[in-house]
């Protein structure tokens, strides 16, 4: 389906969302009663009513954000101060707020942890820009990473990611305030994308972090034997063959985090892989695994500018070695249970 022109998303989809929460709020005791009533003929532990709850929480926090920003427009003048430093600054905290609200919330109803290992960023490139590649998989991850870099890492997000996302209201509206590039799914990967990253990476400040996704999509088995063919249809057999042995990863597109590096020579690069979220794919999947019980696992390596191959060739290669050295930590690092979270409320 077309993503609807701004001013119908703007006047339109955003107040919608705002009255739907409304309604929801209005209503919230009917919509848990019956649920509940509902439990003990349902598979799982009062699973419809976590997906009850979990969704009556997601529309009124992004019903609530729109009216945040709305203030903020307001304050900048109607628009016109959007785009300066302190306006900018002040919807990064926004962003922080919301991301952690949202966060407690869903961890609270879903029994989910989430355990980051590896190099603290702020340790391994104190000071440096950062460009962030990540893994694509399941619901939710995007949402976990700017959480981590934005609260954990204290980091300013610039995120390339796909253009349907703006069909939800909040995240429409703040991240067309903020460094952001929308990539349309039919576009075709080339020259105006690359740029479209070029441009969206330049001047990064040392508290910035570019944050990109190579494989282009949610990995699906069905996606990764696409992208296998994909190489093959190019006549790049020998890197098909090396996206045959990667189980959980789709075959990384290189264009896009190497107009970024040249886009920011000194930024080091952050790779984050992740676990959890993989078996999340369809609508019955979600309903399947919620309530998640689960520990959901992030680890992040952290690669100094220097270390960086210059060559484009080279970069490919290192790309794929690391897309590979991804793949097996996944392997090695299967989503084990989640505590119980009495247990976690006794050990704060």
């Amino acid at each position: 389906m077309p993503l609807p022109p701004r001013w119908f998303r703007r006047l339109v989809l955003g107040p919608a969302m705002v009255a739907l929460a409304a309604v929801l709020l209005l209503g919230l005791p009917f919509l848990l009663l019956v649920p509940l009533l509902l439990a003990p003929v349902l598979p799982g532990r009062l699973r419809l009513l976590r997906v009850v709850w979990v969704g009556v929480v997601y529309v009124v926090w992004d019903a609530t954000a729109l009216l945040v920003l709305l203030a903020l427009w307001l304050a900048s003048g109607f628009g016109w101060r959007k785009r300066s430093p302190a306006f900018q600054r002040a919807h990064y905290v926004v962003t922080g707020a919301f991301l952690n609200t949202l966060y407690r919330l869903c961890r609270a109803a879903l029994n989910v942890e989430i355990e980051i290992v590896g190099t603290d960023p702020d340790v391994a490139l104190p000071g440096r820009p950062e460009i962030v590649v990540c893994r694509h998989a399941g619901p939710g991850d995007s949402f976990i990473l700017i959480h981590s870099l934005v609260n954990r890492f204290d980091r300013e997000p610039r995120i390339v990611l796909k253009n349907t996302l703006q069909w939800d209201p909040a995240i429409d509206v703040l991240l067309n305030r903020l460094p952001t590039r929308f990539i349309a799914p039919g576009d075709v990967p080339g020259a105006d994308i690359e740029k479209q990253i070029f441009d969206v990476t330049v001047g990064l400040d040392p508290n910035d972090a570019l944050v990109i996704f190579p494989e282009g999509g949610n990995f699906t088995p069905k996606r990764r034997v696409k992208a296998i063919n994909r190489l093959r249809s190019l006549g790049l057999e020998r890197m098909a063959r090396r996206a045959e042995n990667m189980r959980h990863v789709l075959a990384p597109k290189p264009g896009g985090l190497n107009a970024a590096i040249d886009a920011a020579p000194d930024a080091g690069v952050i790779f984050v892989a992740h676990t959890g979220l993989d078996k999340m794919v369809t609508v019955g999947d979600v309903w399947r695994e919620l309530p998640t019980d689960k520990t959901i696992m992030m680890s992040f390596w952290s690669v100094p500018p220097e270390e960086i191959p210059a060559g484009e060739q080279e970069r490919i290669e290192w790309l794929f070695d690391w897309w590979k050295r991804i793949d097996d930590w996944i392997e090695a690092h299967q989503p084990q249970p989640a505590r119980p979270m009495r247990a976690r409320r006794r050990e704060r």
